[in-house]
């Protein structure tokens, strides 16, 4: 092994401090796209239901009053790794024999902020698809000349006898907002509701690359303190345990 001396070293240390050093520019944008989508919809028409479907691939029937929960996870899109946050929000209902819209704050704020926009109505309820024109019509308001990636979900699709909006209707009404129209059934249909996210996922995902760096519309919302996709274990579990009691039971 061969010995160094001390002036040998500090005559090396010298020469590497006097080395010029490079200048990186400094990155305009974060490795990881972020891609956040808010769900929309009447009352009981199964959001949060598709929500967790997406992210879980579980399917839980009960839940608690949506107070309006913002989940994340990381997904790889093209090849590219993305983070996906998803705002749940509360119902929107239309105001008594009109077609104008009755929503919360917190609704107008988590459409100002989001990316994409999906909208849910249940084929078993009239009301519920009623409600879709006006929403979208609100939404309009907010972001008069941008860019709209839109997906209509129209759930229950495995309540096919209890059936009050056409197939027909709801591929029209996606035509006319200028988005892409699936039937599923969050009970019934994993692939289909995965599907559908993908591709709104995927459509969001071109129009923010095609952005060139300008500046992108939205609000920051305040993160939840305890991870969300702890809350839906909770409630999983929850669920797995009174049906392991009925099975019991019966």
């Amino acid at each position: 092994m061969r010995l160094i001396s001390q002036d040998t070293m500090s005559q090396y240390s010298t020469n590497f401090l006097l080395l010029p050093i490079p200048e990186y520019p400094v990155l305009d944008c974060v490795p990881n796209k972020i891609i956040k989508l808010v769900v929309l919809g009447g009352s009981s028409v199964g959001k949060t239901a598709l929500v967790v479907r997406f992210l879980t691939k579980r399917f839980i029937g009960d839940y608690e009053a949506n107070a309006g929960a913002l989940y994340s996870r990381k997904f790889t899109i093209d090849g590219e790794q993305i983070s996906l946050q998803v705002q749940d929000t509360p119902f929107v209902s239309l105001e008594d024999d009109t077609d104008s819209i009755c929503c919360q704050e917190q609704i107008n704020r988590s459409i100002y902020w989001a990316d994409g926009f999906v909208f849910v109505y249940s084929i078993t309820e009239y009301e519920s698809y009623r409600v879709i024109q006006p929403l979208y019509q609100h939404i309009r308001k907010i972001h008069p000349n941008a860019n709209i990636p839109l997906l209509l979900m129209a759930n229950k699709g495995d309540l096919l006898r209890a059936r009050q909006v056409s197939s027909k209707e709801g591929l029209q009404l996606a035509s006319e907002l200028g988005g892409t129209y699936y039937e599923v059934s969050a009970r019934e249909n994993c692939e289909g509701v995965h599907e559908a996210f993908q591709q709104l996922c995927q459509e969001v995902s071109r129009m923010i690359g095609s952005c060139n760096g300008e500046k992108r519309r939205g609000l920051h919302l305040v993160r939840p303190k305890s991870p969300n996709m702890q809350d839906l274990k909770r409630r999983l579990k929850q669920a797995l345990t009174s049906k392991g009691k009925s099975a019991t039971t019966l």
